[in-house]
C-alpha cells in the first residue's frame, strides 16, 4: 500500500470566500458556538458533545449545521480575535447563525459538501468553492 492517497477534490458552495488549509476535525453532531465553545481556547466545552475536549482553533471545522443561540455570531468573532478560531468552517449546510459569524471573523467557510468523504485528521485544502482532501496514510 503506498503512503500517500490521491487527493479528493469535493464542490462546495461558498458561504465566505476565502483559501485556508489546515487538518480537519470531523463531528457528525451540529455545534453551537455560543455556550459550546470556550470563546478564549478554543476548546469545545458542550457536555456530551462528541468533540469534548478538542480544540477548533486553527482546524478545519467540519459539522453538518450549528445550532443554538445567534450569540454564536459573536462568539466566532471572539474566537477569531483570540487567535482561537477554525481556520476553515464546513458543512453540510449552513446555517445563519455560523454564516453570519463566518462573515464577521473572516473566516472562510463553505457547505453544500459531501461531509462522508472527510475524516478527522486528513488535510484539507478549502480554494473557494473546491474542497481539497488528503488522506495519508490510505486507508
Amino acid at each position: 500500500m503506498s503512503s500517500h492517497c490521491r487527493e479528493i477534490h469535493l464542490q462546495a458552495r461558498v458561504v465566505k470566500s476565502g483559501q485556508a488549509a489546515g487538518q480537519a476535525l470531523v463531528s457528525a453532531e451540529p455545534i453551537s458556538f455560543f455556550g459550546g465553545v470556550d470563546p478564549e481556547t478554543g476548546v469545545v466545552v458542550e457536555a456530551g458533545h462528541p468533540l469534548r475536549g478538542e480544540c477548533v482553533a486553527g482546524r478545519v471545522l467540519v459539522f453538518p449545521t450549528g445550532k443554538g443561540s445567534t450569540v454564536g455570531s459573536y462568539t466566532l468573532y471572539r474566537l477569531a480575535r483570540n487567535e482561537s478560531a477554525p481556520a476553515v468552517i464546513i458543512n453540510a449546510e449552513a446555517d445563519p447563525v455560523v454564516a453570519a459569524g463566518a462573515v464577521i471573523a473572516e473566516i472562510p467557510m463553505v457547505d453544500q459538501v459531501e461531509m462522508s468523504r472527510i475524516r478527522t485528521g486528513d488535510w484539507i485544502e478549502v480554494r473557494g468553492g473546491e474542497v481539497v482532501v488528503n488522506r495519508v496514510p490510505c486507508s
